[in-house]
């Protein structure tokens, strides 16, 4: 699956909470021109921002229920912008793609850093990247999410696949068998002191410089930091019936794309695989119209390494997955299986942690997730999560196994939003940005200590 690649749908009904002690209202809509994309706060003074893809960056003021911009592109000079976080002295850092001739893309990344006597923000470019190959299909991921560490030094930015599962697209031939390439399927660590850094389209070269944190994901569209200082990243998975990861990320960790994904064997690397036996390819998607499901004898021999598993799901909720070998829907944590880790095609975003420990015992500490796309919640008539409504808010209790990773159990809070893509916390107060219908921002009231 791929998101921001579908037109802004229809208004829905309003997001409804799953429990009495969770209270949700409609902050805002930020529907225009183009859609919106990020939403961030200010850690100095909690003032709640958003970005529009267009560049266009918003301030909000919760008590009055408006929006202001306060900068867009001829301030910053990005006009693409995907990824958007504030560190903790108030520098926004924005990341954005540019295309280039032969069709070829390139990431811009820069930083606004907060003049001491104006208190306006000085743009200049953190880094670039050289050109690459776009697919020119619906899985040109690019550079899209950002976050900042804890302690402001650095920004891990996720660069997707260029491919939905690692196969050629060779852009009618323009790049032949070209799959992923030096600067995609990987998460970058940059230092926020950096200046017009130069990211090459060489992975050898990518790694001594020191600019690689993380290889082998799929998209990482969305990370965040928990309280004990661990990062975790929401995996976007393919066109296949395969499960979304939420995925420890650690220095030097490879996350097994596109050999593994969703805990599982990516098929197309063995020599007998056959798609026509498939029972995880529904004809309803993009990848498996088009036949870039394949026996595929030159699909790259899987390193002799140790992958690092998605975490596991142990329920109740965002755990259905199609069995292999029989083609049904079934659920997990009834059937009393662990998983890795949600139901596929839900493409889990927007996921924050109660860093400041200020929720009720049941989420003190604890994280929460939306999920993009649309769901069937009793079976599989839509072409996304099956047996899953999905477009929810979820509650995400994970507990650490060993020193190896993580468990979690997934409870949906609250449901109904319209294609939600990114959430912010401050304090007991979630706010979700929806991409979809008027682009609500959704103020998710947790109970308390």
């Amino acid at each position: 699956m791929v998101i921001l690649n579908y037109g802004i749908t229809g208004v829905n009904a309003a997001p409804e909470s799953l429990r009495p002690d969770i209270k949700i209202r409609n902050i805002t809509n930020t529907s225009s021109v183009s859609a919106s994309v990020r939403i961030a706060k200010d850690p100095r003074n909690n003032t709640l921002y958003y970005l529009k893809q267009n560049g266009d960056i918003y301030q909000v003021n919760l008590t009055l229920s408006t929006s202001t911009l306060v900068y867009n592109s001829s301030n910053h000079n990005v006009g693409e912008t995907q990824g958007m976080a504030i560190g903790p002295n108030g520098t926004i850092y924005l990341v954005g793609n540019a295309d280039l001739v032969n069709n070829q893309t390139k990431a811009v990344i820069v930083k606004g850093v907060v003049n001491s006597v104006t208190g306006q923000r000085v743009w200049s470019v953190l880094a670039k990247s050289a050109g690459y190959p776009k697919s020119k299909t619906a899985y040109d991921h690019r550079f899209n999410g950002v976050v900042v560490s804890p302690d402001g030094n650095f920004i891990y930015v996720n660069s997707g696949a260029r491919t939905d599962h690692g196969e050629v697209q060779s852009v009618d031939g323009q790049y032949p068998n070209i799959r992923d390439v030096g600067l995609t399927t990987c998460i970058f660590r940059l230092p926020t002191n950096g200046k017009n850094l130069f990211l090459p389209n060489n992975r050898a070269s990518l790694k001594a410089s020191g600019y690689i944190f993380a290889e082998g994901i799929r998209n990482t569209y969305d990370m965040a930091f928990a309280p004990n200082g661990d990062l975790f990243g929401a995996e976007n998975g393919p066109d296949r019936d395969m499960p979304e990861e939420l995925n420890w990320l650690r220095l030097g960790g490879h996350y097994g794309f596109p050999w593994r994904i969703g805990g599982t064997d990516n098929p197309q690397q063995f020599a007998n695989y056959n798609p026509a036996t498939d029972r995880l390819l529904d004809s309803r998607f993009n990848a498996v119209q088009k036949g870039y499901f394949r026996n595929d004898p030159t699909f790259p021999i899987r390193p002799a390494i140790d992958f690092i598993e998605p975490i596991l799901n142990v329920g109740p909720d965002a755990d259905s997955y199609r069995d292999p070998v029989d083609g049904k829907v079934k659920d997990a944590s009834t059937l009393g299986q662990s998983f890795s880790t949600f139901t596929t095609h839900r493409s889990p975003l927007g996921l924050v942690f109660d860093t400041q420990g200020v929720m009720s015992p049941e989420f003190n500490k604890d994280g929460f997730m939306l999920s993009w796309t649309p769901g069937d919640p009793t079976g599989e008539t839509l072409p996304g999560p099956f047996k899953d409504p999905s477009q929810d808010l979820l509650h995400l209790n994970l507990t650490k196994v060993g020193t190896t990773n993580y468990k979690l159990n997934a409870t949906r809070i609250a449901k109904g939003f319209n294609r939600p893509i990114d959430a912010e916390i401050i304090g007991n107060k979630i706010y979700v940005l929806e991409y979809g219908g008027n682009q609500g921002i959704w103020e998710v009231s947790m109970p308390t200590k």
